[in-house]
């Protein structure tokens, strides 16, 4: 009878897990825009509390409140931020009004200054609740359960401060400016055109003279001292303040203005510079800048030519100059003054505008440096070089220490070395600040120091440092996978301190768990990531490295490990593991890792959709190199049916193996749990390159890793299309021309024409696009004039006859990266040649669509046009009959 009992429980149980498997179902486009992810996670100081805000792409966002044990004390919907009180006694969040009253509002045209207000909620941990309502802005001290805030009308610009606890309140009236020191209890504010400093349970000091603009405040960390500056005439603010700083809360000393003889003739005290103090408070530094010109008002903008003079020899490109113009305007230079002598040194120049500090200010040495003089070959190679200077702090004495070096110098912690790498001889280097002796630790021979996996035609650039051990003493410099300890000064032979990364291929980087601390105590533990090359999994691991040990696995398995943050005060942890199945909800746990909680579940959005697996895979290249791939397949896979697929890839992502996919409406590349939920496969091959034959080389790896996933039996191969963007647009555009065996291409923001793109401008940047195709990643190597034929032979334009594919391109008018004619240049090349072909263009978007109506729009498009050709749905309207001109603001054509 039991076992009865039993089949049938059995049974019903079973029947249960089919009609929930059957109940799953493909996921829409809206939830893909409401699909939540976690933006922002915090622990608190004394590690017993931790909040997270999720939020969606459309729609409200919630802050969710942990306690130690896991449990959720609150949510707080909608909201946009939160923060700990310093006591971790309190948590403060920002509730904003819901998105459908906002947008109601606005459908209104209700008035910006009638629009629904945010309100911020104090809240003690242990119970207590308070709302500030009508809130325009507060801030919150670091060290102390103190707050300030405005709230009201437009026109109310009371500043209140109080307790958290509420016992002890205070206020000014008409604050314009106010803010804490960042480790000190104290508050500037600027009322009613005055500057006081203000200590709660104490009261305020008045800092100015008299009234007048006050620009560019800023403490010292302990909120001691206080620089400003002060132009007591509102119309000449701009271009006539001057510097003062206020110690210990007594009135304001004027230290430098206008026509001081540190500076340079007709020079001001800049309100672009920045004011800051070195971390011992004994410097100020600042800005200071050439007057600004003026323009001739005599003469009508209308009779002024409108021109732009392009030279063959200019340092910098003109549009790149133009593309700098308004950061150029507002360039300021440092300048120095010491507080314990009183001495003012202009360090920067516009000769020498780049200046590197050390040790947070406190070093006696700084370092000055230009490229300026070598920027012509700059644009072609993208390599800089530079002229480097010593200056003294103390003195304002400069040496030169190096002519056109082509490495960039930067700064041990504490300042007594810089070090840098030599891409020409792959090598590291490092120079004595105290006696200028320079130092080579590495040669090609003693340390693989350089990129092994590099493929562009130009040096391989280096793995980097892991950091500095205290006091600088060592140096601490990364292989591929291990961390090596060398001496500054080359007196002892290197250590391989983590002992056992290149024989288990496991990449280790140390992970700095105080946010203050810029050096590391080998004698203390340590802990690290770790990366394992083969399994792709990734781990925790700690060592204590003042000798050479195999770090131990706190947490490492076949999953990814990512936003590890330890509390201040103890050592709870929070961090995130992933898979492609498994969300990346937040978990809290200690150093040790030996038990972690769940704190989110994020992972809940799967329970109806169907999901899908993740697996690696492996073939030969055509020219005979090992690669690596994934295959995603749904979660309902069938080995016994025929799928379709989407090959999807960039250069080379199979590392990326355990990454969790989040649902969203991307802007330039097919959603994986979308496609899958719908009964697609997805392909990521991984690509390496030849110079010279990018495309070549593309379809020496992809081709044959597709014809391998084709042998495993489940792939209907009348049902493959093809999805890149950007360099990935290329490499799809280039495969239409080679092969039939695609049924729909979307490409993307594609180069299909290298000649006339050689030529071209990113217009993002200002910068000439002839450095990525010589020395970067367009890998040919060499200029059109060298190697025509390359440059033909890897442009799909010039075989565009061949090419069978239906294709989707998506190009915007205003991208920055890939000049917009490329896409014009493929679709007329189609159009001419009556092959069917679609273009999308975002107005005013840049290389791929940023609003978020645009990316769904994309998204929707994308997916109908490969649904119809690789899963047989019908043709939508825009592609069938298309949208035009005239019909746009009325239809979309889905």
């Amino acid at each position: 009878m039991s076992n009865s009992i039993h089949l049938i429980s059995l049974l019903l149980l079973t029947s249960g897990l089919s009609i929930q498997a059957q109940e799953k179902r493909a996921m829409t486009f809206d939830e893909m825009v409401g699909w939540e992810h976690i933006s922002e996670q915090r622990i608190s100081d004394d590690g017993k509390w931790v909040f997270c805000k999720m939020e969606p792409w459309r729609g409200d966002a919630s802050i969710q409140l942990y306690n130690g044990k896991g449990e959720e004390k609150a949510t707080f919907k909608p909201a946009s931020k939160a923060q700990f009180s310093a006591s971790s006694e309190y948590l403060l969040v920002t509730k904003v009004p819901s998105l459908e009253k906002v947008e109601a509002e606005k459908l209104k045209k209700t008035d910006k200054d009638q629009m629904p207000m945010n309100s911020l909620v104090i809240s003690r941990l242990t119970g207590r609740e308070e709302t500030v309502d009508s809130l325009k802005t507060y801030k919150l001290s670091e060290t102390a359960d103190w707050l300030a805030y405005q709230r009201g009308s437009k026109k109310d610009s009371t500043l209140y401060i109080r307790s958290l606890d509420g016992m002890l309140k205070d206020s000014f009236p008409a604050v314009s400016d106010f803010g804490f020191a960042q480790k000190g209890n104290v508050l500037y504010i600027v009322s009613d055109s005055v500057l006081y400093t203000y200590i709660p349970e104490k009261g305020n000091s008045r800092i100015s003279a008299g009234r007048g603009v006050f620009k560019k405040i800023a403490f010292n960390e302990n909120g001691s001292k206080l620089a400003y500056l002060f132009c007591a005439n509102k119309d000449s603010a701009s271009t006539r303040s001057s510097l003062y700083i206020a110690e210990n809360n007594t009135p304001g000393k004027l230290i430098a203005q206008r026509g001081d003889k540190a500076f340079p003739s007709s020079w001001i005290i800049s309100e672009n510079g920045t004011l800051h103090f070195s971390e011992n408070s004994n410097r100020l530094f600042f800005g200071t800048a050439p007057e600004p010109r003026q323009k001739d008002t005599t003469v009508l903008a209308e009779n002024r030519p409108d021109v732009q003079v392009w030279s063959w020899d200019e340092k910098v490109q003109y549009t790149q100059q133009s593309f700098n113009k308004a950061s150029d305007l507002k360039r300021s230079y440092t300048a120095v003054y010491n507080i314990g002598s009183g001495r003012l040194f202009q360090l920067a120049t516009e000769e020498l505008p780049s200046l590197q500090t050390a040790d947070e200010g406190n070093a006696s040495l700084a370092l000055l440096s230009t490229s300026k003089p070598y920027g012509t070959q700059s644009m072609w190679t993208a390599k800089n070089f530079y002229d480097l200077y010593t200056i003294d702090l103390e003195t304002g004495e400069r040496r030169q220490i190096k002519e056109k070096s082509p490495s960039y110098m930067r700064f041990s912690p504490k300042g007594k070395y810089t070090y840098w790498y030599q891409e020409q001889d792959s090598s590291w280097y490092t120079r004595s600040m105290a006696d200028g002796k320079e130092y080579r630790l590495t040669t090609p021979e003693t340390f693989i120091a350089w990129n092994e996996d590099n493929d562009v035609p130009d040096y391989p650039s280096p793995y980097g440092i892991a950091g500095w051990t205290d006091d600088d003493r060592t140096i601490l410099i990364r292989d591929r996978y291990d961390i090596w300890e060398f001496s500054p000064t080359a007196s002892s032979s290197p250590v391989s301190l983590t002992v056992n990364g290149r024989k288990e291929k496991i990449t280790y980087s140390l992970i700095q768990m105080d946010r203050e601390k810029r050096s590391y105590n080998l004698n203390a533990p340590q802990y690290l990531n770790g990366f394992n090359e083969v399994t792709k999994g990734f781990g925790y691991y700690t060592a204590r490295l003042n000798k050479p040990t195999a770090p131990k696995a706190l947490l490492a398995g076949d999953f990814k490990l990512a936003a590890l943050s330890k509390a201040k005060n103890t050592d709870a942890v929070i961090y995130t593991q992933e898979t492609y199945e498994q969300y990346p909800d937040v978990r809290l746990s200690d150093l040790s890792f030996k038990k972690s909680i769940r704190l989110t579940d994020g992972i809940r959005q799967q329970d109806s959709i169907i999901w899908g697996t993740a697996e690696l895979t492996s073939w030969i290249s055509l020219d005979g190199r090992p690669l690596e791939g994934v295959i995603y397949k749904p979660a309902n896979f069938d080995p016994n049916k025929k799928y379709p697929v989407i090959v999807n890839f960039y250069e080379r992502n199979a590392n990326t193996l355990y990454n969790y996919h989040m649902p969203s409406p991307g802007r330039s590349t097919i959603d994986y749990p979308f496609y899958l939920s719908h009964g697609f496969i997805i392909f990521n091959p991984d690509v390496r390159f030849t110079d010279g034959y990018p495309g070549e080389s593309c379809y020496n790896c992809v081709m044959p890793g597709i014809t391998s996933l084709i042998a495993k039996g489940y792939v209907d191969e009348k049902a493959i299309g093809a999805q890149g963007h950007s360099w990935g647009g290329y490499q799809v555009a280039y495969l239409a021309t080679r092969t039939r065996l695609f049924a729909a291409i979307e490409s993307g923001a594609p180069v299909v024409n290298m000649l006339s793109a050689y030529g071209g401008i990113r217009w993002g940047s200002g910068l000439n696009r002839s450095m990525q195709y010589e020395h970067g990643q367009s890998r040919i190597g060499g200029n059109i004039w060298e190697m025509p034929l390359q440059y033909i032979e890897n442009s799909p334009l010039f075989n565009m006859d061949k090419v069978t594919t239906p294709i989707l391109i998506m190009h915007n008018d205003a991208d920055g990266h890939v000049p917009w004619y490329q896409g014009i240049e493929y679709f007329i090349a189609l159009k001419r040649l009556q092959k069917p072909a679609w273009l999308l263009n975002y107005t005013g978007e840049p290389h791929w669509p940023t609003r978020l109506a645009n990316r769904l729009d994309f998204q929707k498009r994308m997916f109908q046009f490969f649904h119809h050709y690789l899963q047989g749905a019908p043709m939508p309207k825009w592609m069938s009959e298309g949208v035009p001109a005239v019909d746009r603001d009325f239809e979309l054509g889905y």
